[in-house]
Formats: C-alpha cells, sequence, structure tokens
C-alpha cells in the first residue's frame, strides 16, 4: 500500500472504530447506572436505551450512503460525526433514562459507516482495497 492509502485507512478506521467505541462502551455497566436513574428501574427502557443507537443507525445508514454519493463522503462523515457528538452531548448531561434513550438515538442517527467504507474503496486501489478490512 502507499503511504496516502495508509495514511486514508487509519484515518477511517479511527472513524470507523469509534462509532463502534460509542455503540459499545457503556454495554458492561449501563443497565447497574441505569438503575440509579429515574425510570431506569423498567427493563424495557434500559434495553432500549441500549438498541436506539443500533436501530437509529440501521435506519440512517442508507440515506447516509446515498447522501454521500451526491455531496460527497468526506461532507457526510463530518455530519454524522457531528451528529454522533450532539447525541453523545445529550446522553452524557441527561438526568433521566428517556433523555438517555433519546441521546443514544441521535448517536446513532450520524450513521457514518456506509461513507467511511465507500470513501476507503475511493482512496485505495482494487488490489489493495481488501486489506483495510478485517
Amino acid at each position: 500500500m502507499s503511504a496516502v492509502e495508509l495514511r486514508a485507512t487509519l484515518s477511517l478506521a479511527s472513524i470507523y472504530g469509534l462509532r463502534m467505541l460509542g455503540m459499545f462502551l457503556i454495554l458492561p455497566i449501563f443497565a447497574i447506572y441505569a438503575e440509579t436513574l429515574p425510570s431506569g428501574h423498567d427493563h424495557f427502557y434500559i434495553g432500549l436505551a441500549l438498541g436506539a443507537y443500533g436501530l437509529t443507525q440501521a435506519l440512517f445508514q442508507l440515506p447516509f450512503g446515498m447522501a454521500s454519493d451526491r455531496i460527497g463522503r468526506k461532507n457526510m462523515i463530518y455530519v454524522g460525526l457531528v451528529i454522533f457528538a450532539i447525541g453523545s452531548l445529550v446522553a452524557a448531561l441527561a438526568d433521566d433514562i428517556h433523555m438517555i434513550i433519546v441521546g443514544r438515538a441521535i448517536q446513532g442517527a450520524g450513521a457514518v459507516s456506509a461513507a467511511v467504507t465507500a470513501l476507503v474503496a475511493d482512496l485505495t486501489r482494487e488490489e489493495h482495497r481488501t486489506k483495510p478490512w478485517p
């Protein structure tokens, strides 16, 4: 791989890793923490808070991918990361389980995985295209 391809791959892998970290980092402790919040004793809300991220990410994956074809991959990655940051802020400042659900849903709405994958394909030569991904 050339230096440009390697740098692009490492940068995009970092972005993708950040998104996955956002999805899975809270899993081990969230159920325990959520029980200390108002309405956090309800297991339905705990499951909804955990699943809201993945649900909205799945819903917005195709629209983000199509938009990245029209207005540019990097632009959509920036938009997605800003949406993710806003959702993270909402979830971090939440004082009840309902606002955490909203924050997690906003986080997932910044679905940049399709745009990141397409940008990797754009920035790497065909013979090296499968190397950046496991």
